[in-house]
């Protein structure tokens, strides 16, 4: 349940970073570039601590929760990077 809360976060958060993105490239050009990159950089983060969540305080272990983290940043962080691509 927590990686689905997680992933509609992610989603919901990767889409308003586009929607600035976007509104700022009329006067910035790389404004969604920066966008996504910025993105891709937070959710890192976001990330990690979700993963660190699981190790230190739910006593998961590393290797429990490393396929979480690779579900929840890569899967993201790759749908940032095909929107960017080929859609803006």
């Amino acid at each position: 349940m927590r990686t689905g809360l997680f992933l509609l976060s992610g989603f919901l958060f990767l889409a308003a970073s586009l929607i600035v993105g976007k509104l700022f490239s009329a006067n910035y050009p790389a404004g969604t570039t920066v966008a996504t990159v910025l993105f891709v950089a937070v959710w890192f983060v976001i990330a990690g601590a979700n993963m660190w969540v699981g190790v230190a305080r739910a006593g998961y272990s590393v290797a429990d929760e490393l396929p979480i983290l690779v579900l929840i940043f890569g899967l993201l962080a790759a749908v940032a990077i095909l929107v960017r691509w080929k859609f803006l």
